[in-house]
């Protein structure tokens, strides 16, 4: 915490070390949407591929940008291998996969591979089902934790790097197979599919049926048919979807995983980083640093803003030297910028002082290429100097 006008310096974010030590398994980046944490998971799988790592990034990033800047036409549900052109150091020591959620193609998969042929016949048929897993909230999160998992159980790659979707919040990634357990376990789904369950429920007799007849008025006939349809057969696969996630979920809190909370100097994003510290300490998750991306930084500090505008005020009275004017008012409001950026970063490291920190300058234009890619990797090796 911050005591008077005592100035914290959080320690340095130590990015090499992370991807070196062969104990990393699994590193998630998360924050807010917009913060860049697409590029920082490609850029951390680049320079994790060139030090000798064979690593895998998923991605659930709608806009495709991390096939584009990696030289691929097209990321699918499918790892695919990234051609790494040789670094300064040499051919890179290790490899590189990458793939993009598809959320329904995974929801798919996992039907098929844990119903007989038969049922998984009617789920994938089933219309409430294609809904679920087309746009159900929550499931993207889920089948995001679903691929997470299957990666991690083929061992084909000893660094798994996840770029979470770009949720409302940050903290639907955590709570999603939480939310998604709720609904299928609530009364209402519970007794929607009560007429095609066995056991107890059948001795409910004329009481589920007056219920059921009251929900039918409500939401449909057919649509009543295709959730009771639906639940009937997915009886037999919803055992194993809490089974994984309770093993998912234990596997990011295992001293293997690493988060990366992923934010950029602005008040919204950096009150939501600080708020996903707080929620991944609450649920004891490895907390492996901060990335603070597009930072500002100006080498001429002794020049403060104020005395760059009065000295760009005097020129401009006198009609004399207008380039040095023009050069004054720019350098002020760069310096502006960058005072503003720093009191932000010093609230945030008197919140929370034992989080190491990596800055990542900003750059003239958007990452596009797997050269750009390693110079993020690079900057979040070597943060530049406060």
């Amino acid at each position: 915490m911050n005591h008077g006008s005592q100035q914290v310096t959080p320690p340095t974010f130590d990015t090499d070390a992370l991807l070196d030590d062969p104990r990393t398994r699994i590193i998630v980046c998360c924050g807010s949407g917009g913060v860049g944490k697409t590029t920082t998971a490609a850029a951390l799988g680049v320079r994790a591929a060139d030090r000798g790592r064979h690593a895998v990034v998923i991605t659930v990033d709608p806009a495709r940008r991390l096939a584009q800047s990696m030289g691929l036409a097209e990321l699918d549900n499918t790892p695919r291998r990234v051609e790494l052109p040789p670094a300064e150091s040499g051919e890179p020591a290790g490899t590189l996969h990458a793939m993009t959620l598809d959320m329904k193609r995974t929801f798919d998969e996992v039907v098929q591979t844990h119903a007989d042929p038969e049922r998984a016949r009617q789920i994938l048929a089933n219309p409430f089902y294609q809904s679920l897993s087309s746009s159900f909230s929550g499931t993207q999160e889920y089948m995001a934790m679903e691929k997470l998992g299957q990666l991690h159980q083929a061992q084909d790659w000893d660094l798994i790097v996840v770029d979470t979707p770009p949720s409302r919040s940050a903290l639907d990634f955590l709570d999603a197979p939480k939310r998604l357990g709720r609904f299928l376990d609530s009364k209402l789904v519970t007794l929607l599919s009560a007429p095609g369950r066995s056991g107890p429920f059948r001795l409910l007799g004329a009481g589920v049926g007056a219920v059921t007849s009251a929900v039918s008025s409500i939401v449909g006939a057919q649509l009543l048919r295709d959730v009771q349809t639906f639940m009937t057969a997915f009886d037999s696969v919803f055992g194993g979807f809490r089974e994984r996630a309770e093993r998912t979920y234990q596997l990011l809190r295992s001293p293997g995983t690493a988060f990366l909370v992923v934010t950029a100097p602005e008040d919204d994003t950096v009150r939501e980083a600080s708020h996903f510290i707080d929620r991944l300490g609450e649920d004891r998750m490895p907390l492996g640093g901060l990335v603070v991306n597009r930072t500002h930084r100006t080498t001429a500090r002794r020049l403060p803003a104020e005395r760059a505008r009065e000295a760009a005020r005097r020129l401009a009275d006198s009609g004399e030297h207008p380039l040095a004017e023009a050069a004054l008012r720019l350098h002020a409001q760069r310096m502006a910028v960058q005072e503003r950026e720093t009191r932000l970063r010093e609230r945030l490291a008197a919140t929370h002082p034992t989080v190491p920190v990596a800055e990542v300058p900003a750059g003239p234009e958007d990452v596009h290429d797997l050269t750009g890619l390693r110079g993020i990797g690079a900057d979040l090796a070597h943060p530049p100097t406060t």
